[in-house]
């Protein structure tokens, strides 16, 4: 019941922001002794019910912004495909897990902070974007991520687009990276019994997305706190990982 909770509350908080909370379903899945195998499966599907939701209600507010979107998808979608086909061993999935987990722990932490400040939006790079789209595209086929929360610090670092149209693009790289990356994992033989034995999860973080991209699109909720807790638990996750290999 904890873990089924704890997606609830994931997808709620991650879904305010346009990311599916992925990088949080691994790390809660992993503390629970989940298959490795899995992991990377039940995210992805988790990431697909949060965003897909979110995508809808950011296109319906009209903050996609096209022309910024198509060349990181691309790149990212073939690769995230890739990626996800790769029999890695468990070594190396608990070392990408971690390094990406850490790297998500310090991104909420700290590049945030400064992110969050004023600042006038410059034009965009198509061939940045393929190279960015197609490098987080394969990761998120390796770990079982949507990429979204790495490509949204980035952004908001460049200065490429308004924070709306930055979290309506994040949900829509989630979104066909999780489908891609998915299809990819599922070519490796994952037993569909498995997968449905989880549906739980799926229906907690299908209610915690709905809410979350609801109360993302009206702005009417500020959740610097809540995030700051949720990047501590990565970290002691991320760390935890690290330390066991």
């Amino acid at each position: 019941m904890a873990v089924i909770i704890s997606f609830f509350l994931v997808a709620l908080i991650y879904a305010i922001v346009g990311f599916g909370g992925g990088t949080s379903y691994i790390a809660i899945l992993t503390m629970a002794g989940t298959d490795f195998k899995l992991i990377p499966v039940l995210a992805l599907i988790c990431n697909l019910v949060v965003v897909t939701s979110g995508c809808w209600q950011f296109a319906r507010s009209e903050h996609f912004k096209w022309s910024l979107i198509w060349p990181f998808c691309v790149s990212s979608v073939p690769m995230a495909l890739l990626g996800g086909m790769m029999r890695i061993s468990e070594r190396t999935f608990m070392i990408l897990l971690g390094s990406s987990l850490l790297a998500v722990a310090l991104k909420l932490l700290i590049v945030d902070r400064f992110a969050k400040r004023d600042y006038e939006v410059k034009p965009s790079s198509r061939i940045g974007a393929l190279c960015i789209g197609g490098v987080l595209g394969l990761l998120s086929g390796m770990v079982g991520i949507g990429g979204g929360i790495f490509l949204s610090p980035l952004l908001l670092l460049l200065r490429w687009a308004t924070p709306k149209q930055i979290a309506a693009t994040a949900a829509f790289f989630i979104l066909v990276n999780s489908f891609s990356g998915l299809i990819g994992q599922l070519s490796k033989g994952i037993p569909s019994d498995a997968i449905a034995s989880n549906w739980l999860l799926f229906v907690a973080v299908f209610l915690g997305g709905q809410i979350g991209s609801r109360m993302g699109v009206s702005q009417r909720v500020s959740q610097r706190g809540i995030v700051d807790v949720t990047a501590i638990l990565v970290l002691i996750v991320a760390v935890r990982t690290l330390w066991q290999i």
